[in-house]
């Protein structure tokens, strides 16, 4: 399997991802306080919203790679 081939099935995979998932969400350690035996921290959690634009344009792209490296072989 080439790279080309790779590449293309990644961006047709993260397309679709997005595409069906619309945003992820992870959390984020933003502070933390020792103050003898106890211990204090925050954690946030972040969400990051995809836009369909985006994964249309990774979906599209992944496909026309994929066209394209056929026609070369």
């Amino acid at each position: 399997m080439t790279p080309i081939k790779i590449l293309s099935l990644l961006l047709i995979l993260g397309g679709a991802a997005g595409l069906a998932y619309g945003s992820f969400s992870y959390t984020k350690e933003t502070h933390e306080t020792k103050i003898g035996p106890i211990e204090l921290s925050v954690k946030d959690k972040e969400t990051v919203d995809v836009p369909p634009w985006i994964s249309l344009a990774a979906l599209g792209g992944g496909v026309l790679l994929l066209l394209f490296d056929r026609k070369s072989v």
